[in-house]
């Protein structure tokens, strides 16, 4: 495994990137590799996922497909959550079969190109693409939240291949999104060691407007969301959001990311940048949203987005697949939405509220 420090945003990823790093001996240093796609005519989302923890020996894999027929695990289209697993001494990601029938990654071009697999054959299941990425890895700025200790990349690609769902074979051919992370987490990512979140007491920085999206504004909780689509290899943005920088309007920062156009990649401007949602009040999940995007070149672009499908791994918010419109084309990506439960379950009260007391 190797190590390198970087406080440099612009500083390039090695070939040696693509497999596992030396980290610390924080128990809780955790890699991570995630690969997204979709299918839109079938309002279909995917997810393969895997967290390695080099200092427990373990390994949690999971993969996800979902689609409107329902969003949590026992409705899923497809969902197998590994649990930890113990991971062999010298994993090399760049050509890895994870353990007790786990998912597959194989190199083909360093930071570039990859193979991905998968199967479940008593559940007639199977999925297999080729990643081909269409821009170098875009390093998430350093020191930034949410990943502040933790380098961590976001990458593009066209990705072709073959899903088996319930024995029905669906074509693949998208453009979605891969991300990895290492480092330190300073505990189970649930955890929390901000003064606010110790203390119980969650500051909203400019009061005002809807209970519930004041709720949404609560600092100190955790809060974490990620939205990006693209047409093509052209045409997209990616972000984080900081709702706890939000307004009293409902706008919230966008504070990393890109502006996809004609080609050219460019990071946000993110004083410029900012994203409206507004949510199912009976699932309190994103329904529909507006992006404004101004990259660090002056140029802009506005989004609007609608949610297709749904999927909620632990009770709280969902990975959304997301229709996506900008610049008269459409095109296809995700919102995901991460609350910790207890912040949830206050969202949901305001949502709910009937104003009848």
């Amino acid at each position: 495994m190797t190590s390198m420090t970087v406080t440099d945003q612009n500083a390039a990823f090695l070939p040696e990137d693509d497999t596992y790093h030396r980290l610390g001996d924080d128990p809780y240093e955790t890699e991570t590799t995630w690969w997204s796609l979709n299918v839109p005519e079938r309002g279909i989302g995917s997810w393969l996922h895997a967290a390695y923890l080099p200092n427990q020996g373990t390994v949690t894999w999971r993969v996800f497909v979902w689609d409107p027929r329902g969003a949590d695990p026992g409705r899923l289209a497809y969902y197998k959550n590994s649990g930890p697993l113990p991971m062999a001494d010298n994993a090399d990601l760049r050509d890895i079969v994870f353990p007790a029938g786990g998912f597959s990654v194989k190199t083909l071009t360093p930071t570039m190109d990859y193979h991905v697999g998968y199967a479940d054959p008593e559940r007639n299941f199977s999925i297999e693409f080729e990643h081909r990425s269409v821009h170098a890895p875009q390093r998430f700025t350093p020191g930034e939240p949410p990943a502040l200790y933790s380098p961590h990349f976001d990458q593009l690609g066209h990705i072709t291949g073959e899903l088996v769902l319930d024995g029905e074979k669906i074509a693949i051919d998208c453009h979605s999104v891969r991300d990895r992370t290492w480092g330190p987490r300073g505990g189970h990512h649930d955890s929390s060691r901000k003064k606010e979140y110790v203390a119980g007491a969650y500051q909203v920085r400019e009061p005002g407007g809807p209970a519930w999206r004041q709720v949404e504004r609560q600092r100190g909780r955790g809060r974490v969301q990620y939205i990006f689509g693209h047409t093509d290899d052209r045409t997209g943005f990616l972000s984080f959001v900081r709702p706890q920088d939000g307004n009293a309007g409902g706008w919230s920062p966008l504070n990393v990311g890109w502006l996809l156009r004609d080609g050219e990649f460019q990071r946000l401007d993110k004083t410029k940048s900012v994203m409206r949602n507004y949510r199912d009040p009976r699932t309190g999940w994103s329904a529909h949203m507006q992006v404004e995007l101004v990259d660090v070149t002056g140029r802009a672009m506005q989004a609007e987005g609608f949610t297709v499908s749904h999927m909620c791994e632990n009770g709280t918010g969902s990975n959304a697949l997301m229709r996506w419109e900008f610049d008269g084309k459409i095109g296809w990506g995700e919102d995901q939405d991460v609350w910790k439960p207890d912040h949830w379950a206050a969202l949901i009260s305001a949502l709910r509220d009937t104003g009848r007391h």
